[in-house]
């Protein structure tokens, strides 16, 4: 049976204090409230993991996420972060391919296959993001997009190391503008995400691969954006900041 899944993404947010003043409040309400298995990922920015970690390393079903990683495992290369050091301040997954690295630092299937395949190499899960504009879900190629980014970053792995991902659609258009993909357009998706998955591998991976939604999830829309058949969980942005809202979202798992 395939995990389901309550993953925050912090971006560029919080200072130390806060970051560390928000885990302590989910984790308390989390283990106070919450009696189901989903598991919690704490996507936080890089300054923060080791302190993060510390907070949670002990907590059952509790993760720490990077944002990003540098495709190689040393090197000159001013400013970036290899999976040996992700790994040194205790994150266990890793962010790539979310729609603002693309958009902001042209990264493109190349260069997320080789993060893909250097993530897989150091034992860090990946949460691998897929997603079409505004203006190809418009001009009908949603599919189409979906299905070269999955392909171009992940289709190149071995069924063994397939299986080491989650995949998180992220249509580009709900990505903090607080417009949702209906749960009929998510599903739709979602479900033609795991079908390109049982085409490339087979039925049985598809079936255990655990696909989130994410744009602008949020509290009020998670139980039914999560009861889709397809839907395993939610990458959240803005709603991973507030711990209530954020703890009411695994509640909907």
């Amino acid at each position: 049976m395939r995990k389901k899944i309550a993953a925050g993404n912090w971006k560029m947010h919080l200072s130390l204090t806060e970051a560390q003043k928000l885990v302590s409040e989910i984790v308390n309400m989390y283990q106070d409230e919450y009696r189901g298995k989903a598991e919690v990922i704490f996507g936080v920015p890089f300054p923060y993991l080791h302190p993060i970690h510390h907070l949670i390393k002990d907590k059952n079903n509790i993760h720490l996420s990077a944002q990003n990683m540098h495709q190689a495992t040393s090197g000159a290369y001013t400013g970036e972060t290899s999976a040996p050091m992700l790994l040194d301040t205790g994150a266990s997954h890793v962010i790539l391919g979310h729609s603002e690295r693309r958009q902001y630092f042209g990264e493109d299937e190349a260069l997320l296959a080789a993060k893909t395949d250097q993530a897989l190499a150091h034992e860090l899960t990946v949460i691998f993001c897929i997603g079409e504009s505004l203006e190809e879900r418009e001009s009908g190629h949603m599919l189409a997009v979906v299905k070269k980014q999955l392909s171009g970053g992940c289709f190149h792995l071995s069924a063994e190391n397939f299986s080491k991902l989650i995949i998180a659609y992220e249509p580009v258009w709900a990505i903090g503008t607080g417009k949702t993909a209906s749960p009929a357009q998510a599903q739709e998706v979602h479900a033609y995400i795991r079908q390109l998955i049982a085409e490339r591998y087979d039925a049985q991976i598809a079936a255990g691969c655990s696909i989130l939604y994410g744009g602008s999830v949020k509290p009020e829309n998670a139980q039914e954006l999560f009861s889709q058949k397809d839907i395993d969980g939610g990458l959240v942005g803005g709603a991973s900041l507030k711990s209530r809202d954020f703890v009411d979202i695994i509640k909907a798992l």
